[in-house]
């Protein structure tokens, strides 16, 4: 039986195949905007955000977000960073292990050679959760960084009218998968 066979007569959890999607939920982010990043603090990338209600507590939701941007501050120390997600408020990624910085990924830099003002970055992160919730939760992506700086999405740190500055996009989707 196909799952949307199972959906249109009434939705039962233990009919739904392992491994069937069951719904997609994104945020798809296309403006620009900044954060101001403390040094060593966990920070919510407001703009990166999405909601989803599991319909069985033993679903396992798949994770993906991308971000594209620059940080304001210059090679070497704009690496020491880490993207991840958030469950609600619960931290997603790698275990912290002493004062070390975790999460899931940093951003890469395709270039030969790097400044503070049009050289952008992307980070592409993929997590797979097992919340064991019906209710609502809110997923963010976040970011942590060495140094205190500024940083930039869907632009870079310049934002100069010409070709020598690019604009992307970033997004977070969420993907509810039967357990």
């Amino acid at each position: 039986m196909a799952l949307n066979q199972i959906i249109g007569s009434g939705l039962n959890n233990s009919a739904i195949p392992s491994g069937s999607v069951i719904q997609i939920q994104y945020t798809q982010f296309t403006g620009v905007n900044s954060y101001s990043m403390s040094a060593n603090t966990d920070t919510v990338l407001t703009d990166l955000t999405v909601n989803i209600t599991p319909i069985s507590t033993s679903s396992i939701i798949m994770l993906d977000g991308h971000w594209f941007g620059e940080h304001s501050v210059s090679d070497p120390n704009n690496w020491n960073h880490m993207f991840f997600f958030y469950r609600d408020t619960t931290k997603l990624g790698s275990p912290g292990a002493g004062s070390k910085l975790a999460g899931i990924t940093i951003a890469n830099n395709p270039h030969e050679s790097h400044d503070d003002d049009s050289t952008p970055e992307a980070a592409t992160l993929k997590y797979f959760d097992s919340p064991s919730s019906t209710s609502q939760i809110t997923y963010k992506v976040g970011c942590i960084t060495k140094n205190s700086q500024t940083l930039f999405i869907n632009r870079t740190v310049g934002d100069t009218d010409s070709t020598d500055y690019e604009r992307g996009i970033s997004y977070i989707s969420a993907t509810e998968i039967a357990g």
